[in-house]
């Protein structure tokens, strides 16, 4: 890893290593979770665990600020998910609240770092001068 506030990787990036983290504890979670259900909510809930540190490493490994705020708005979307998925998982009696609590404090941690460094990297496109009308999809 680099230096102490030296980001040489995505991986020097906190955020990223939370969303690792959220990963890895929704494949552990998803591990008792009914035979039947391996290519329905335990296949969705692991492909938005692991879209969301992949979003914030494409992000930026782009070296691009417009780019990175795009990837990250993307891992709030699959952070979503997996917030809605893990209440599914709960409420259908596939794992115990007290089994889902750790992940979904981490997906409310993340949630709160995704925003405030979109944010953070959306002022400096306006102070910049950059586009940012890229920034809000166009449906």
């Amino acid at each position: 890893m680099a230096g102490k506030g030296e980001i040489k990787s995505y991986r020097d990036l906190l955020i990223w290593q939370k969303g690792m983290e959220l990963a890895k504890r929704v494949y552990t979670l998803t591990r008792v979770f009914p035979n039947d259900e391996r290519f329905g909510l335990t296949a969705q809930m692991r492909r938005a665990a692991v879209s969301v540190p992949s979003n914030i490493a494409e992000g930026q490994a782009r070296h691009g600020r417009l780019e990175f705020v795009h990837f990250l708005s993307h891992a709030e979307g699959s952070l979503a998910e997996v917030d809605t998925q893990l209440t599914l998982a709960v409420e259908l009696g596939y794992c115990r609240p007290c089994d889902a609590d750790r992940s979904l404090v981490t997906v409310a941690e993340l949630q709160k770092m995704l925003a405030s460094l979109r944010g953070k990297l959306a002022g400096r496109l306006t102070l910049h001068h950059e586009p940012t009308a890229a920034l809000v999809p166009s449906h």
